[in-house]
């Protein structure tokens, strides 16, 4: 069920053998995003659970959700990067269906992100599942 954006960063990390390179792909996934403008970063937007600071501001436009992200952390930005590419333009009702760890674990990130990397992933996933169903 992944998006054709998050099948091509399946496609880029198979290229790319060593987990260096992948590591460093992530970070540049989260430069290569636009920064959260600074009004968006307010106490609702924050993600709580990520040892770094984060913030998503999802939108839901004509039935179709997306969320933009920022966080303090070059990795984090980058798994906001890929969370992006799983779950924009998806249609509200398939956010909640999307098994993320499923698709994530194609990528080898469980194998290769701390705990605290994981939970604040975990977070954040969560938080874009609720917001999905809510306008369900």
């Amino acid at each position: 069920m992944a998006t054709p954006a998050f099948e091509e960063i399946v496609e880029d990390f198979e290229f790319l053998e060593d987990w260096e390179d992948r590591y460093r792909h992530v970070i540049d996934l989260g430069k290569a995003m636009d920064p959260l403008a600074e009004a968006l970063k307010v106490p609702a937007t924050k993600v709580h659970g990520c040892a770094s600071q984060v913030w998503l501001h999802p939108q839901i436009e004509a039935g179709r959700f997306r969320f933009d992200g920022d966080s303090d952390a070059m990795i984090v930005r980058g798994l906001i990067a890929v969370l992006r590419a799983l779950y924009n333009g998806l249609p509200v009702a398939e956010v909640p269906r999307v098994d993320a760890a499923a698709e994530l674990a194609r990528l080898g990130l469980n194998e290769h992100l701390s705990s605290q990397r994981s939970n604040g992933v975990r977070a954040m996933v969560e938080r874009i599942r609720s917001v999905a169903a809510e306008e369900v």
